[in-house]
C-alpha cells in the first residue's frame, strides 16, 4: 500500500563512465551531476514501484536539489528517499545523497503515478 514513510536506497561507484566529463556536464572527472539526477530518480521510482497498482508506473516531473561535494573516481555514492507526501498521484520525496566522505547532495523530487500504456500512446502521438 502506498503510504509515506516508505524508504529507498540505491548506490553506485563512481566511474570514468559517470564523470562529468564523459557526461558532457563538466571537464573533470568526479561524479556527475546528471548522475547524481539519475539516481535520485532511480532510488525514488524503485522504492515505490511495489506499492503501484497493475500498470502504472511514475514519471519525474521535478527537482530541487543541490550537489553540493565533488567525488572522485572509485568512491561510492549512495541516495536515500523518503516519501513524504501524497497528493492524489503527486509524490513528493525527500532526498539525500552521501559519498564515503559524507553529504555530497540534498532537496526534494517529485513524481506523478501514470497509467504505463496510456502514458506511452500520448507520448508516441507527437510523432504523428
Amino acid at each position: 500500500m502506498l503510504k509515506t514513510g516508505i524508504i529507498g536506497k540505491q548506490e553506485v561507484v563512481v566511474s570514468q563512465n559517470n564523470t562529468a566529463e564523459v557526461v558532457g556536464s563538466g571537464q573533470l572527472p568526479v561524479f556527475a551531476t546528471p548522475a547524481m539526477i539519475a539516481l535520485i530518480e532511480k532510488t525514488a521510482w524503485m522504492s515505490v514501484a511495489d506499492e503501484l497498482e497493475q500498470g502504472q508506473g511514475s514519471v519525474g516531473t521535478r527537482l530541487d536539489v543541490a550537489h553540493t561535494s565533488a567525488t572522485p573516481v572509485g568512491m561510492k555514492v549512495w541516495c536515500e528517499t523518503e516519501l513524504t507526501e501524497i497528493d492524489k498521484r503527486r509524490l513528493v520525496f525527500k532526498v539525500n545523497v552521501f559519498d564515503e566522505s559524507g553529504e555530497i547532495g540534498k532537496g526534494t523530487h517529485e513524481r506523478f503515478i501514470i497509467q504505463n500504456d496510456k502514458f506511452l500512446k500520448k507520448a508516441e502521438s507527437k510523432k504523428d
